[in-house]
């Protein structure tokens, strides 16, 4: 097999025989500066496309004492929330001039701490983190030593940056507007009950019930892990107990239900009467012939609000605002008989 050797600045001022000195003023974009002649920078830039060099990075970091590279830690890449606010915040950091380094933790706190270890030894700049932990203590202590920006879910009482869509009221109205339609029959299908996605929704069900006058029943509220897979053990065991579909359910995450559905798709229940709402959204919900209302992020301004203030905090800037609670919206798709 023959071996690779990476094209380097003395091949390139071999080719053009040119010094490496001058090939290297060329190849940084002082050539032109330091009166390197028209046509020595012209050849030495051509055979640079000619055999795809590219600057060391390295070399750049040694220089500009950064790495130009942003890191972000998901619990899974695969769910469409952080799927959509990966290609938003990549998007961000090419037209910016960096790289991302996406890195996944399975919802695995130790996982993540090998990831994160992983992320500073390549040494990014600064990490923007969907953290599976319960406390923040490890990173409190790193960001000694670089920004590290929260988002989607944090710690309480954390005093790190963060950046997370505001749950409680829209997800109140939500239930609300469900519970007067459905008062004797509503289940609550949420993740782990110490991630503070799960404690916001869930108070905001407990806050919408009550609006409506109605009390919950403690059966009511179900707990599982956020991979679709739980949502469809969730609803399949709560079919099975009740030995029937139940009369309305609400979902605190996208991948919750996408696991219902396939459920309700295998057993022929997307036709049926049951009341369907869930926090997040996705545009295939409008394709399907189950009306799904539900709370809608808004993922593109979410990643914007990480990125600027990442790079701000990168920058030595102090931000107005270190604590972003973001703004959703009501997607209503049901229509109530007049």
């Amino acid at each position: 097999m023959r071996k690779t050797k990476r094209v380097t600045i003395a091949d390139i001022a071999s080719l053009a025989g040119v010094s490496k000195a001058t090939a290297s003023l060329v190849l940084n974009g002082r050539g032109k500066e330091l009166r390197v002649a028209k046509e020595t920078r012209e050849r030495v830039l051509m055979l640079a496309r000619e055999h795809h060099y590219q600057a060391s990075i390295h070399a750049r970091l040694l220089r500009d004492n950064r790495s130009h590279t942003l890191g972000l830690v998901v619990p899974e890449i695969t769910n469409y929330g952080f799927a959509v606010f990966s290609h938003a915040l990549e998007n961000l950091c090419r037209e910016a001039g960096l790289q991302l380094l996406i890195s996944c933790t399975d919802e695995n706190a130790g996982q993540e701490r090998v990831v994160v270890d992983n992320l500073v030894a390549r040494q990014v700049d600064g990490l923007i983190v969907a953290s599976s932990m319960l406390s923040d203590s490890d990173y409190v202590k790193l960001s000694e030593q670089l920004p590290i920006v929260l988002f989607d879910r944090y710690v309480d009482d954390t005093q790190l940056p963060l950046v997370v869509t505001e749950a409680v009221t829209p997800t109140a109205d939500l239930v609300e507007r469900l519970a007067r339609t459905n008062p004797d029959e509503i289940y609550f299908i949420g993740g782990q009950p110490r991630l503070s996605p799960t404690k916001d929704r869930l108070a905001g069900f407990m806050q919408g019930l009550e609006r409506a006058g109605v009390t919950p029943r403690p059966e009511w509220i179900i707990h599982g892990n956020y991979h679709p897979s739980s949502g469809y053990e969730m609803f399949a065991a709560l079919c099975a107990q009740l030995g029937r579909p139940p009369k309305a359910i609400f979902t605190a995450a996208c991948g919750l239900m996408e696991g219902v559905l396939r459920y309700m798709s295998q057993h022929h229940l997307l036709d049926s009467d049951i009341r369907v709402a869930s926090f997040d959204d996705h545009y295939l919900y409008d394709s399907l012939s189950i009306d799904i209302d539900t709370v809608k992020q808004d993922i593109p301004r979410l990643a914007q609000e990480c990125f600027s203030l990442v790079t701000s905090l990168i920058a030595g800037e102090e931000p107005d605002l270190t604590r972003r609670f973001l703004s959703a919206t009501l997607c209503l798709r049901h229509c109530e008989p007049s």
